[in-house]
């Protein structure tokens, strides 16, 4: 059945790039940069075969087509590989990934279930299938999914925030502050860091109710001992309109920062405008 294309937005960020070639397992990855522009596939190739240049192997140019945008000719070429390689867990969860970006969700989720097939221990599809729940708004079985590859890894930042954004967006906030904490415990500054586009990890940061959102994550900063940030985000979720800003006088989390002046303005009631003329 055709794929249907779903009128959804999908701000996913893509992480830590996967290249492992035919020969490597799952575990075999690393990092790699491309160059920009928009040369057909043979114009590549010709470049690249240059000499003293390497001409790029199938999955760079897959790898390449995804930095570029270009998820049609990824997907295209992750196909031809998975085909040909049936049995490697990342070629098929970067053919998720592909279509992800197309927003046919079915068959992403097709090719990521498959890549935890070949790879039972493959925390980055089974994290990948927590997206694609978590886009269609079912949540308990996204915060499943993560779950499972937290069980897989558990030295991952992004499988926390990921069940946090879960838990939130299913109204369990508690249960969301611990995951953001347990993230930040990992990696201090996961909530700070860019992302790239390119990658076989997905995040989905959209929420709701930003306001409650931005105070919960004050609240992780919080406990995880970073103030700066803790005054970052209550700033946010002022802005954002959250109306209980003022819970950080009576919950003990916020202890420590009651007495920063950036709080103690922040508290300050808004000043009613005057109404003369």
């Amino acid at each position: 059945m055709k794929e249907l294309r779903m009128a959804v937005s999908v701000s996913v960020l893509l992480l830590a790039l996967t290249a492992a070639s035919a020969g490597q397992t799952t575990e075999d990855t690393r990092k790699q940069s491309f160059t920009s522009g928009m040369q057909t596939p043979s114009q590549v190739s010709t470049a690249a075969a240059q000499p003293g240049e390497r001409q790029l192997s199938d999955e760079e140019m897959g790898d390449l087509f995804m930095a570029r945008k270009q998820y049609r000719e990824a997907s295209e070429t992750y196909r031809r590989l998975a085909e040909l390689n049936p049995k490697n867990a990342v070629y098929l969860n970067k053919l998720g990934i592909a279509f992800h970006q197309q927003t046919a969700l079915s068959l992403a989720l097709k090719y990521y279930q498959r890549a935890v097939k070949v790879d039972s221990r493959y925390a980055d599809a089974e994290n990948n299938i927590g997206t694609i729940w978590y886009q269609r708004k079912k949540y308990g079985r996204a915060v499943r999914a993560y779950q499972k590859a937290i069980k897989m890894r558990d030295d991952m930042p992004v499988l926390y925030s990921n069940l946090g954004y879960a838990y939130f967006s299913d109204g369990k906030y508690e249960e969301s502050i611990a995951a953001f904490r347990t993230a930040l415990t990992i990696d201090p500054q996961f909530f700070e860091r860019g992302a790239s586009r390119t990658g076989s990890i997905l995040q989905d940061r959209s929420v709701s109710d930003r306001g409650r959102f931005y105070f919960l994550l004050a609240k992780s900063f919080a406990q995880a001992g970073n103030y700066e940030r803790c005054v970052v985000y209550l700033r946010k979720a002022k802005e954002e309109g959250y109306a209980s800003i003022g819970d950080v006088k009576k919950d003990p989390a916020f202890a420590a920062v009651l007495k920063d002046p950036a709080v103690t303005d922040l508290l300050l009631p808004k000043p009613v405008e005057s109404t003369q003329p």
